[in-house]
């Protein structure tokens, strides 16, 4: 009788979102994570609140909100629940997207027209994540590598803006002292990284924004004088504001602001799977989709708006190698806190904005650099995959290069087009539809643009030549005529 001893069997092997670095680690990457996008945080209802004519008071409710909300989102995302949150390390926050409409909503309702739009809107959006969540196979290399490449490129004026002090109207806006600070930040961001220690190399980003800051307050560029002006504990306060008004043409206007942010949202995913190197399908989109359009849907209940993920932060995971969801999870309880507490915002508030600009140079340009890594995977011979990188992200970078080439245009179309983001996104889904998926009438040969990438050799292949090797009609010989045989790699 023969026996057959079963084979171990192999132990599974665990997500790198999931490892556990410990309490201290957390709470370290944990607040880089929020000092990284505190500013953009607290930016959106800061404008906001301002143009709806609302009064100091409340615009720091509507900051505080923003802090609590964009906490409570945060860790539903990278810690989910059934059918809500994609578990990767993603911060969640206010969006950007929706500040242009946001005021015009303003003007004809108030702050209630704007609540009521988000809460309907995202409502829209959560009916039908289940579209946007099957699109994965519509999202190769070639379109994510353009998406993340555009992320960083979009950014980079957030950083140059940063850099020159943040505030437009401010007197000393693009001064050299705040742009020296900017580049003295930068700087101690690339000297901690060259450091042999692990830890300190992981930590450069928040150490340089504590160094940046202590240099500023010496040099009279910052001030905690604001740190004790409030209370210290509040907590958020169920429709503040009053209940929310709901109107059609506001509802229509935020919904064309929810696609553009489940189109952002999902190259986000998208991205942050490429960077941890983990694996994104229609699932795990769907979640991480169907959470931000709940936390969408409850924020503006205690006075916040439309939650979206933070690209900042995927650069942010890139630089640090960081790759924890749980290290973001406590991010959240942090935004928490601050939220809770509106002392601690003060506190990080008093960070100058360029001590976050010269951070936001390598945040930003290592978002770009992870997209161009991505599109270096990518199989470019005698295809027009060349041709649909080029003009996706040359599409994408019009608004960002020239932010006004949209203004005469209907306000739907702006509102689409006026993202670099959405803009490289909607044009490399439509040509990798048009080129890759839908083959009919494709050319045997491809445009001069695909053919000038077509023909390739790689230095390990020259490093093989001989003296006097030749090539003559193709073929290679060596100095004694002898024919050298070449292996020819077939096209996959």
């Amino acid at each position: 009788m023969t026996v057959q001893i079963a084979a171990p069997r192999k132990a599974e092997t665990a997500r790198p979102e999931d490892e556990r670095l410990g309490l201290a680690a957390n709470l370290a990457y944990g607040m880089q994570h929020i000092l990284t996008m505190y500013g953009g945080i607290v930016a959106v209802p800061l404008i906001v609140g301002q143009a709806a004519g609302l009064t100091p008071a409340d615009i720091g409710l509507l900051i505080t909100a923003s802090l609590f909300a964009g906490g409570v989102a945060t860790i539903l995302q990278t810690l989910g629940l059934p059918f809500f949150g994609c578990q990767l390390p993603l911060v969640q926050g206010v969006s950007f997207a929706g500040v242009a409409t946001m005021i015009a909503i303003s003007g004809n309702g108030g702050i209630q027209a704007i609540f009521g739009a988000v809460i309907a809107s995202s409502f829209l959006g959560l009916l039908i994540t289940p579209v946007f969540s099957r699109i994965t196979r519509f999202f190769p290399p070639l379109v994510a590598g353009i998406v993340i490449t555009t992320i960083g490129l979009t950014l980079m004026p957030v950083a140059g803006s940063w850099a020159m002090g943040g505030d437009r109207n401010a007197a000393d806006y693009g001064s050299p002292a705040n742009i020296l600070l900017a580049g003295v930040t930068l700087v101690i961001v690339l000297l901690l990284s060259k450091v042999g220690n692990a830890a300190i190399s992981r930590l450069s980003i928040l150490l340089a924004l504590v160094i940046g800051t202590a240099i500023a307050y010496a040099t009279g560029m910052t001030d905690f004088s604001q740190v004790s002006q409030g209370p210290v504990f509040a907590l958020p306060q169920i429709f503040h504001f009053g209940y929310p008004t709901f109107g059609i043409a506001a509802i229509i206007s935020m919904f064309i602001v929810i696609l553009v942010t489940l189109v952002e949202t999902s190259a986000d995913i998208f991205a942050v799977g490429e960077i941890v190197e983990t694996k994104v399908d229609s699932r795990r989109l769907g979640d991480g989709l169907r959470a931000d359009m709940l936390s969408s849907m409850l924020a503006p209940v205690i006075g916040s708006f439309t939650q979206s993920a933070f690209a900042q932060n995927v650069g942010l995971v890139a630089v640090t190698g960081v790759k924890s969801r749980y290290v973001v999870a406590t991010g959240g309880l942090i935004l928490v806190a601050l939220g809770l507490f509106p002392v601690m915002g003060r506190v990080v508030a008093a960070i100058p904005s360029p001590v976050l600009g010269g951070a936001g140079i390598v945040l930003f340009g290592t978002v770009a650099a992870s997209g161009i890594r991505t599109l270096s995977r990518v199989d470019y011979a005698n295809n027009m995959n060349l041709i649909i990188v080029a003009t996706s992200i040359g599409f994408g970078t019009i608004p960002i290069v020239l932010p006004s080439f949209y203004d005469q245009f209907p306000a739907w179309v702006e509102t689409i087009f006026h993202s670099g983001i959405s803009s490289s996104a909607l044009m490399a889904i439509v040509l990798n539809l048009l080129f890759n998926h839908f083959t009919a009438g494709n050319s045997d040969q491809p445009s001069v643009f695909g053919a000038a990438a077509e023909r390739t050799i790689r230095y390990t292949d020259i490093a093989q030549l001989r003296d006097g090797d030749y090539f003559v009609d193709g073929r290679l010989y060596d100095a004694e005529g002898n024919e050298v045989p070449l292996i020819r790699a077939a096209h996959h």
